[in-house]
């Protein structure tokens, strides 16, 4: 498998204070890869180790098949495109002049991709109206528009559409997925909103205490957040014996309750228990949330916002 980004090992230390601690991260070429921690889990300082702002204190890390620490990474780097904390645009330029002003820090022979991007992002009717009168929805797609100056094939968002109206959301994810499917161009998305990044995502990595915990892919992910239906008996060793010899699939939530991911009729599951001497106390159906699995992974609530699978 191809890869826009490989690290290996890094951390991050300011001081005492360590923020990344030996971070392993693969994101595949082509992949919308969703970003996932509480707030000060490490998340922008990974980010900005990757987008070169910061090296890391150990490890290592390549960046579209080149280490970071060859000669001509900075072609590289020519190919991603990054909207970090917020998006760099001059309040006092239209989208157009904010276009044309990264066109020539990069060093572009013309301005022909201008009018094809403010396109792209939905700005084309702005006009000469300034930046500054910008709804925050149109400041974060010309922030998006800016990073595709240059055609780059990586663009790093980070929380993307914190502080967005639901029309804004929309606008922003909508962008994504457009950019992903026409163009091909890989994303990392940073963000604590589950719900939005559970509608994109092809993959994921989950970040604790400047530690990747897990990294999954979409399918993955929802395999694990498939619909079961939750018993809670007497006994959950015999609860074992009655699915392993029906080869019904199954997991083990606690003591005395599972996860059952079958169809189960409760007068044909009881008679199968009764043989066994194992009591039904209760059973229903349960859908388990990204949220809860995000919880069961991390711990904690906070910074989290709710996602259903």
């Amino acid at each position: 498998m191809e890869y826009v980004f490989k690290s290996n090992e890094i951390s991050k230390s300011y001081g005492k204070f360590t923020a990344l601690s030996d971070v392993n991260m693969e994101i595949p070429k082509g992949a919308i890869y969703g970003f996932v921690g509480k707030n000060g889990a490490g998340k922008t300082t990974l980010i900005r180790v990757m987008t070169g702002l910061q090296r890391p204190s150990s490890g290592t890390y390549e960046l579209m098949g080149k280490s970071f620490t060859d000669k001509d990474i900075s072609e590289s780097r020519r190919r991603m495109g990054a909207v970090v904390e917020s998006p760099a645009v001059y309040l006092d330029m239209s989208a157009r002049d904010n276009l044309i002003q990264q066109c020539l820090m990069l060093g572009l022979p013309d301005y022909n991709c201008v009018d094809e991007i403010l396109e792209m992002v939905g700005l084309t009717e702005t006009g000469k109206k300034k930046a500054r009168n910008f709804s925050l929805g149109m400041r974060q797609r010309l922030g998006i528009g800016v990073a595709l100056c240059g055609s780059p094939d990586f663009i790093v968002l980070d929380e993307p559409i914190n502080g967005l109206d639901p029309q804004g959301i929309i606008e922003v994810r909508e962008l994504i997925l457009k950019l992903n499917r026409e163009r091909g161009i890989t994303f990392l998305i940073s963000s604590h909103i589950l719900d939005e990044l559970a509608k994109v995502a092809t993959h994921y990595g989950f970040i604790d205490k400047g530690h990747i915990v897990r990294q999954m892919t979409a399918e993955e992910l929802t395999d694990e957040c498939r619909k079961s239906i939750r018993m809670k008996v007497s006994d959950i060793k015999l609860l074992s014996k009655v699915m392993e010899e029906k080869k019904i699939d199954y997991k083990v939530v606690d003591s005395n309750t599972a996860d059952v991911y079958a169809d189960l009729t409760f007068s044909e599951v009881a008679k199968d228990f009764e043989k066994v001497g194992c009591t039904i106390i209760n059973m229903q159906e349960h859908d388990e949330s990204l949220e809860a699995f995000y919880l069961s992974l991390l711990g904690g609530n906070e910074n989290v916002q709710k996602s259903v699978c």
